[in-house]
């Protein structure tokens, strides 16, 4: 799937609070401009993270209003919750800091993380597995990228051969059957993308219909508009001035 990405970003704008795909890490390079970034370990719960508790009616929670808004009301929720019985802040930890060009970021797999547009910035990311996660990687890949995993099994087992056998080992151990070895779930594809072809046809001949009703009345209305025209205007002879007179459709 893409992985690689040349970010572009005008000030203020930025990503609201998210893991990346797949259990994969990252990194990201800024060429110009600077980030503000914030990290939560795994521990933290998502609950927490979102901020969504702290979200007043009205308010929503995009890159700008986060950093500026929810997240100083989530650190102050976490410093009054110390020493009492808030289990929700009670191992509450985030790390802020600026991103300056020329500086590299990376973001370990499972790690929530936003970031904010100090300045319009120019910067490169990736999302990558590597051995450290291989494990955790596998085991959503397979689930969540079924046909993609295939492909990638087979090019592994070409230039990482123990990483195959780590995989096929990781499916026996869980009992879990790969797409091209499983009719029920092929079916189940097939059938999926059956109908997704006909939700498509579907459209595309409603959308037909309603342009073909849509020229038919225009047509008619021109006829109508022609039909009706009971006036025409023509030059007179008095003072070179322009005369409006009715005429019969048979003139």
């Amino acid at each position: 799937p893409p992985h690689r990405w040349f970010l572009v970003g005008p000030c203020r704008s930025g990503t609201t609070v998210h893991i990346d795909p797949l259990a994969t890490s990252a990194w990201n390079t800024l060429v110009h401009g600077a980030k503000r970034w914030v990290l939560f370990p795994p521990h933290v719960p998502k609950s927490v993270v979102k901020g969504r508790k702290l979200i007043l009616p009205g308010e929503d929670d995009e890159a700008i209003h986060y950093f500026t808004t929810i997240l100083p009301r989530m650190k102050r929720r976490a410093a009054a919750a110390r020493g009492t019985e808030d289990d929700l802040y009670a191992n509450f930890e985030c790390y802020e800091f600026t991103q300056f060009a020329g500086e590299t970021v990376f973001v370990p797999h499972g790690w929530w993380h936003a970031v904010l547009n100090v300045t319009h910035t120019v910067g490169i990311t990736q999302n990558f597995c590597s051995r450290r996660n291989f494990d955790e990687v596998w085991a959503q890949t397979r689930s969540g990228r079924k046909k993609m995993s295939c492909s990638w099994l087979r090019r592994l087992g070409e230039r990482y051969p123990d990483l195959a056998r780590r995989a096929v080992e990781l499916n026996r151990r869980d009992g879990f059957i790969m797409w091209e070895d499983d009719p029920i779930e092929q079916g189940k594809w097939r059938r999926k993308k059956a109908e997704k072809e006909r939700k498509k046809k579907e459209k595309r001949e409603r959308k037909k219909k309603e342009e073909s009703k849509a020229k038919k009345k225009q047509s008619s209305k021109k006829e109508k508009w022609g039909e009706h025209r009971t006036t025409e205007r023509r030059e007179g002879e008095c003072d070179g001035d322009v005369v409006m007179r009715e005429v019969s459709p048979d003139c």
